[in-house]
């Protein structure tokens, strides 16, 4: 494991990072998985993954049955944000993710992940709660819901992709309804969580706030 040091550990590293779409999560567990050598896993893909199958299949996106079953054999090594990140996609896949069989195959398949050595860095919204409770490292990523679609807007944008930013702020306030109410697994901050609101923030501020708790997480680690 590769840290500004890098203490000996008697058991696997996790981070555990949650907060709602376009708060920064994904880019801040990316650029920790580099920084402490882990490998990464974006959960929101997972569910993505089964998202795409169904609608590839032309399937009824409220057949829990099937997604259930095609969540059970998703292959975690396989998932290609590029392909997985058009908005339908993300449409399909808040709706498929109150699902509670859909959520316990890929909750089993995503600690399974975080369980191998040297251990992981995952982000999702119920990653510090219900995925990873013991995690070593939970965050709470969040910004303001205007931020966020204007990030997304830009993003798109950059990308050469047709975007329309009220549209986007309407599609993330229904889906932070939506993956907040949920009765299976709702989006909340664990209490034991450390809350980093990206709202004034670039990511490179974002990042070394997060990286100086994961260094403090470590360092107690390798006391245990």
């Amino acid at each position: 494991m590769t840290t500004d040091q890098t203490p000996s550990l008697k058991s696997n590293f996790i981070i555990a990072i949650d907060g709602p779409a376009a708060s920064g999560k994904g880019t801040l567990a990316r650029r920790l998985a580099r920084a402490f050598n882990l490998p990464h896993l974006d959960t929101g893909l997972t569910y993505r993954a089964v998202a795409a199958e169904l609608l590839a299949q032309n399937l009824a996106l409220d057949d829990e049955a099937m997604a259930s079953e095609i969540a059970a054999n998703i292959e975690l090594g396989n998932l290609d944000k590029d392909i997985l990140s058009d908005h339908k996609t993300g449409e399909a896949a808040s709706k498929i993710a109150v699902m509670p069989g859909v959520r316990k195959a890929l909750v089993e398949a995503q600690r399974n992940f975080a369980s191998k050595a040297p251990g992981a860095v995952l982000d999702g919204r119920d990653i510090g709660t219900v995925v990873c409770p013991d995690a070593d490292l939970k965050l709470f990523v969040s910004a303001s819901p205007e931020v966020r679609a204007k990030r997304r807007h830009e993003e798109l944008i950059s990308k050469g992709k047709p975007s329309d930013y009220p549209e986007i702020l309407s599609d993330l306030r229904i889906r932070d309804e939506r993956d907040a109410s949920r009765t299976d697994s709702p989006m909340k901050k664990a209490c034991d969580a450390l809350l980093l609101d990206t709202s004034k923030m670039d990511i490179e501020t974002a990042f070394l706030a997060a990286k100086k708790w994961a260094n403090a997480a470590l360092a107690a680690k390798s006391k245990d």
